[in-house]
């Protein structure tokens, strides 16, 4: 299916009637047109009918970004040169908003459509009812052949292209042959949630990845176990397995939207435990689903809409309350799918909770077995989903993926497990339970249900493998995948903080989202006006614009591994405390209690720090800095050598100063 409304030579469009145009056009909506519309396309065309006398190429009309839930007005394709226009037909400004638009379509092609990699890109904004605009012709920092977005409100329209094509190098671009250009997008959580909500198949938000893994085939196999689960009146459970960034909540909410039917009995409900992610995701789809009615020509309301997003993205916990008030009804849904299973609470965590908290005095099972026992009260049949994240874990009282498996053993032995062949790693903590499950009856292994590279980091698949020889202290491994990397996802360290900074609002383009990281533990931030302790509202931090104070762009709220566990930004801050320091050749683990750092000795609890720096390194999708505090000796809590030697450990893996 063609990605665009209408293409055509530039010759053949400008002899072509406007009629004819506007016809083509409206005839390709997937939507109603409206007489606006057709007034924005009429006078769109007359622009570049006067404009592009001069020019040989080819010209594309409503050009679709999926990922993005938009589409591009128009692209031109002249020379070696590609142009991407944004129409604000009837503005006298060329506001700030728009200006982000147009480069983040920019960007898009740059970094996600294969025909776009190695040519020049040139956003332009039309503001049709603007005053004439000074334009200098200049590359990002971080994308040499991709322009800072040019503005004119169309009368400078042609000498701009002239400009560019007298900038711009390389081979010219064959129009059709673009037009046909593999679009390979690797989008945000946010993002994908979005258009899944609306409709689009996964198929269409997520490239191949390098390893081999087909999200499609992934995806595939969880649903023909749900058939024959279906089919036969068997109740199964599927374990999903991948690395950090590789995409199981994705698979998880295709899942979820695909399989959603009233009529057929078949419903499904997205469960996480991550109070940060389901608030994020649901005011993210409620803004979205409330824009584009209000655009229709609806009169939305958001709190419906907010109510019908809450049916299909659940906080686990009041999953759990709900099945606890009828203890013998089964669930609406037959399907549960949950996220980051691995972080469900073990027997001792959820007994005190329902004691303390419910009024449950003699609860004796985990989180896990009571999930498990809720879809097992379905007469017919049930599918739990289970996506696991590697080295996930970061708070007490989560159990770990062994107390699932150990729950099938004890009570559930007639359920149908489905498991990857990767789930025997060490980092998922399956440990003794997995080997209790051999004399499991019912066990069938699947390669296709793990996830084995990352597609978050987009510019670099290998960074979770990077970061774990980084923190598994594996320094020739670090080294090589560091290697890897490259420019293309920059790494970098620094002792000041100012200067991690400004190499962040540098470097981002477009709405590209950057922020600052830091631990949970990293108490003695505070001399950079960095607290911890101090209330962020994650939905604001990561959705919020940056004219807003409370979004991360401002870089004066900060993140920890609870809030951004399960989310991305494009740029990241990781700011290294002492807690968990680099000392003669190991990790050290502390915790700051009263007036002085604690040396922690239980070993589930470093594991948890650990696992905190692996979700604070692996958040960035094109690339972060690390500032590591250069200490102060008249200051106890932050001697120089709590600090210099991770420093020196982080650069001898590769990493490099930021200059």
């Amino acid at each position: 299916m063609e990605r665009f409304y209408y293409s055509g030579e530039i010759n053949q469009f400008i002899s072509a009637p406007d009629t004819e145009i506007i016809g083509h056009l409206t005839t390709k909506s997937e939507f109603s047109v409206e007489l606006t519309q057709r007034e924005a396309w009429s006078s769109q065309i007359n622009i570049l009918k006067n404009s592009l006398v001069s020019y040989d190429g080819q010209i594309f009309f409503e050009y679709s970004i999926p990922r993005m839930g938009r589409r591009i007005d128009v692209v031109l394709i002249i020379g070696n040169a590609i142009f991407v226009l944004e129409f604000k037909v009837g503005e006298k400004e060329y506001t700030s908003s728009a200006i982000d638009q147009v480069w983040d379509y920019a960007l898009d092609l740059k970094n996600f459509h294969k025909e776009s990699y190695a040519s020049t890109l040139a956003p332009i904004l039309v503001a049709t009812q603007a005053k004439d605009s000074f334009n200098a012709i200049a590359t990002t920092k971080h994308n040499p052949s991709l322009l800072f977005p040019l503005k004119t409100n169309g009368n400078s329209l042609s000498s701009i292209i002239s400009d560019v094509m007298n900038f711009s190098i390389g081979q010219s671009i064959d129009g059709p042959q673009w037009g046909r250009g593999v679009y390979s997008p690797t989008p945000t959580i946010i993002e994908a949630a979005k258009a899944l909500y609306n409709g689009h198949s996964v198929k269409d938000l997520v490239k191949k990845s390098a390893g081999g893994d087909d999200f499609e085939v992934t995806s595939q196999t969880i649903s023909n176990i749900i058939q024959k689960a279906k089919i036969e009146s068997q109740k199964s459970i599927i374990f999903l397995t991948g690395v950090p960034g590789a995409g199981k909540t994705l698979v998880g909410l295709d899942i979820s939207t695909k399989h959603f039917n009233k009529d057929e009995g078949l419903t499904s409900v997205f469960l996480s435990g991550n109070g940060p992610l389901v608030a994020v995701l649901r005011e993210a789809l409620t803004i979205d689903k409330y824009s584009r009615e209000k655009e229709a020509g609806k009169k939305p309301k958001k709190g419906e809409i907010m109510s019908q997003v809450k049916a299909f993205i659940q906080n686990v916990h009041h999953y759990r309350d709900e099945c606890l008030i009828d203890k013998e009804k089964a669930p609406f849904d037959h399907i549960a799918i949950f996220d980051e299973a691995q972080r469900a609470w073990n027997l001792t965590q959820t007994s005190n909770f329902m004691a303390r908290r419910k009024g449950e005095k003699n609860f004796n099972i985990s989180e896990p077995e009571f999930l498990i026992s809720c879809l097992n009260r379905h007469d017919t049949w049930a599918v739990i989903i289970c996506l696991v994240g590697g080295g996930q874990e970061i708070n007490t009282g989560e159990a770990g993926i062994a107390e699932w498996i150990a729950s099938l053993n004890r009570s559930y032995k007639n359920w149908h497990v489905y498991i990857s062949d990767k789930l025997s790693d060490s980092e998922y903590a399956a440990g003794e339970a997995l080997q209790l499950l051999e004399e499991h009856k019912n066990v069938v292994t699947y390669s296709t249900l793990h996830l084995s590279v990352s597609v978050r980091s987009f510019r670099a698949e290998n960074l979770a493998r990077f970061v774990k020889a980084l923190l598994d202290i594996d320094i020739e491994a670090a080294r090589k995948y560091h290697e890897e990397l490259n420019d293309r996802y920059p790494i970098l360290i620094t002792r000041d903080l100012n200067k991690a900074k400004s190499w962040l609002r540098e470097i981002a383009s477009g709405t590209e989202r950057y922020g600052m990281l830091v631990s949970s533990q990293a108490i003695r931030l505070k001399p950079y006006a960095i607290d911890v302790k101090s209330p962020m509202d994650p939905v604001h931090w990561f959705l919020k614009e940056k004219d807003d104070i409370r979004s991360s762009y401002y870089l004066e709220d900060v993140a920890t591994e609870f809030q951004v566990q399960g989310l991305e930004l494009d740029w990241t801050c990781i700011s290294w405390d002492a807690d968990f320091r680099f000392q003669n050749g190991e990790w050290s683990h502390h915790s700051f209690v009263g007036t002085r750092w604690n040396k922690i000795n239980q070993q589930e609890r470093k594991q948890y720090l650990k696992n905190a720096y692996r979700v604070l390194l692996t958040r960035a999708r094109q690339g972060f800095v690390i500032f590591v505090p250069p200490g102060d000796n008249q200051d106890l809590t932050r001697r120089t050598s709590f600090y210099d030697s991770t420093y020196q450990y982080l650069k001898s893996v590769g990493i490099r100063e930021l200059i």
